[in-house]
């Protein structure tokens, strides 16, 4: 792959991902509703409490990245947001899936990913899953997960998704999922701010031209 993610980027595109598959009558998102999808307490590992500036960036890094993009309409009373991981990589409904799975809750087992898709497709088996995820490794413009090994205790390895870049072995082993409960705390750096107003205005910008020369067309 020809980019890497940030932990915030990487949680917003799993909320678009995860809110098409399962509430599609109110996708595409909303900064509001995606800031909402974002720091949801439940289905998400680590919990964030993130603002819309930090939303804001992400969806500008996305966009950048071909992976996202906004959409400014006569009828929408705001902007609204969409994944493009369709377009770009093709992947298949379970695919799609265990990968909104890995964004939202880091690395996890055939079984739990299994378990938890169910609101998003059906897995007939563990075995189905390892086939999914073996497809996932081997496709032409991936891999896209990667198998670690198996921790002391578990009958299962794990598997994490590949946004943040390569793994080396000696990585293997800082992979842990977070403890529940867990708060990550939102970009509120000063510069960081000012770089998601930036972005945000002209976003707001290109709305406001896409709308004023839509009205003189009418004339």
């Amino acid at each position: 792959m020809d980019f890497i993610l940030s932990p915030v980027e990487a949680r917003v595109l799993g909320c678009l991902i995860e809110k098409e598959m399962q509430t599609p009558d109110y996708y595409p998102l909303s900064l509001n509703s995606l800031v909402n999808a974002c720091n949801q307490k439940s289905c998400r590992e680590p919990v964030m409490e993130l603002n819309e500036s930090a939303v804001s960036q992400a969806l500008y890094e996305l966009r950048q990245k071909k992976l996202a993009n906004q959409i400014d309409t006569i009828g929408y009373r705001a902007s609204k947001f969409e994944h493009l991981m369709d377009e770009k990589f093709q992947f298949s409904d379970q695919e799609m899936a265990v990968m909104c799975l890995l964004l939202l809750r880091g690395p996890q087992t055939p079984g739990e990913l299994r378990t938890r898709s169910g609101r998003s497709c059906e897995f007939n088996s563990p075995e189905e899953v390892e086939q999914t995820m073996q497809g996932l490794m081997e496709k032409e413009s991936g891999p896209f997960v990667v198998k670690l090994p198996r921790q002391p205790g578990r009958r299962e390895n794990r598997y994490m998704h590949l946004f943040y870049g390569p793994v080396t072995p000696e990585d293997f082993g800082s992979f842990e999922t977070p403890k529940e409960g867990m708060v990550v705390v939102s970009y509120d750096q000063r510069i960081s701010a000012m770089e998601s107003e930036i972005a945000s205005l002209k976003s707001e910008l290109d709305a406001f031209r896409q709308r004023f020369d839509e009205f003189i067309k009418q004339f």
